[in-house]
């Protein structure tokens, strides 16, 4: 009871449907806004990877981005939901329940906590070539790599610098042909996989850009 005598509700942690066996992709980010080429690398994934679904996460913010400016997150969802429309991709904020319930912060820890709730279950992290570009400067990058599969999507421009990207050199010994990309999701990590084909150089920094630009 709080002082004023009324009761509070804790959060509760709501996951998407899952179950022991299911191949399921993790494609995270802010997503602000959602654009075609989110939706075009997740739909290639599920593809290339057989996946059974894809859980589209829609974070609360990016540690290493300021939060001041984001779109609020309810938002955010909406424009990814409206924009995905596929009965195999699940557009979620439950990071944001998960952050108020286990105080996590970063995406080590959301793995950390999907695997000890979800056992059974093979997960895939799926991120474009952009993030393998950075992904050295994640929190515990190494322990996401060793946790579960990554596949990277390609990107026209970034998939020009991220083969040579701190994290690439130093996962190289792990990375499978790209015809053995059906059986990510079943492999033990660390295994990575470089997905070619997606080429659109759209990116949500530029429509943020050009979208302030309109309102100025």
């Amino acid at each position: 009871m709080t002082a004023a005598g009324s009761s509070t509700t804790p959060p509760r942690l709501v996951l998407p449907p899952h179950a022991p066996g299911l191949r399921i992709g993790l494609f995270g980010g802010t997503f602000d806004p959602p654009h075609r080429a989110h939706r075009d690398a997740c739909l290639l994934a599920m593809k290339r990877l057989q996946l059974d679904y894809i859980w589209w996460m829609v974070t609360p913010g990016n540690p290493l981005k300021a939060r001041g400016s984001l779109t609020p997150l309810a938002d955010r969802i909406a424009a990814a939901q409206t924009l995905v429309h596929h009965p195999r991709v699940v557009v979620t904020g439950f990071e944001s329940a998960l952050q108020r319930v286990m105080g996590t912060q970063y995406t080590y820890d959301t793995v950390a906590q999907l695997l000890l709730r979800c056992p059974g279950v093979h997960f895939v992290w799926i991120m474009g070539a952009d993030n393998l570009r950075s992904f050295h400067r994640w929190e515990n990058w190494q322990g996401i790599a060793a946790s579960l599969p990554i596949a990277v999507v390609d990107r026209l421009g970034p998939s020009l610098y991220a083969h040579g990207s701190v994290a690439a050199q130093a996962l190289a010994r792990w990375r499978l042909p790209e015809y053995a990309a059906p059986t990510l999701a079943l492999r033990r990590p660390p295994a990575w996989v470089f997905l070619h084909g997606l080429k659109s150089p759209l990116s949500s920094t530029a429509l943020r850009r050009k979208s302030s630009q309109k309102d100025s």
